[in-house]
């Protein structure tokens, strides 16, 4: 299951939470109880593998 990151805009409580692809996302903070958390987005790194990839490989 995915990871999300949530951060509360009332206390800047910042959290993590899994949760499933069709589980609504979490609106109330567990901390001070109001309705203004939000979900944060980051880029998602990426590893390339294998050949093809680097400047020194020749294209065949």
């Amino acid at each position: 299951m995915p990871t999300y990151h949530y951060r509360c805009k009332n206390c800047n409580y910042d959290f993590t939470e899994q949760q499933s692809f069709s589980d609504d996302p979490i609106t109330v903070c567990p901390k001070c109880g109001e309705e203004q958390v939000r979900k944060i987005y980051s880029a998602v790194p990426i590893e390339f593998k294998g050949s093809g990839f680097y400047r020194t490989d020749k294209a065949k």
